[in-house]
């Protein structure tokens, strides 16, 4: 499956160059790599880079994250120790072929099969779906 998600953090500030507060930080966050920022190698995902967003009148930071090769997504129901509650989104579970996955503070956008089984039916309905006899309207007597 192909995953598509926004994640989210609050807004890096450094204080020792030329910027001011309220600046998009994102090549100095970019520079990370992923085993700093995620705890693991995460070669796989298609990142762009981090942008500058307001929430709660405070700006943030939000990128979109596409993966590939996923076989289950997973939504935990209580937050998890890493979950902020003053950010957007939460932890999501990526099952994969290599194992289990983690993206923090992230809400999924989309969801989908890159090799359907089937071709999905154009407006077909199945005659069993078909309601029996006449339904009145409200204007009938």
């Amino acid at each position: 499956m192909l995953v598509h998600l926004q994640q989210y953090k609050h807004e890096e500030v450094q204080f020792d160059d030329n910027r001011t507060t309220g600046e998009s930080q994102t090549e100095d966050t970019l520079d990370k790599d992923s085993e700093e920022y995620f705890g693991e190698n995460i070669d796989r995902f298609d990142v762009v880079t981090w942008e500058t967003i307001e929430h709660d009148g405070d700006p943030i930071q939000r990128r979109d994250v596409t993966i590939r090769g996923v076989t289950a997504v997973s939504v935990p129901k209580q937050p998890t120790d890493e979950d902020d509650p003053n950010l957007p989104g939460k932890t999501i579970q990526f099952r994969m072929g290599g194992g289990i996955e983690y993206l923090e503070q992230a809400k999924i956008v989309e969801v989908q099969d890159e090799e359907p089984a089937e071709p999905a039916a154009e407006g077909k309905v199945s005659k069993e779906d078909e309601p029996q006899g006449k339904i009145p309207m409200d204007d009938e007597p």
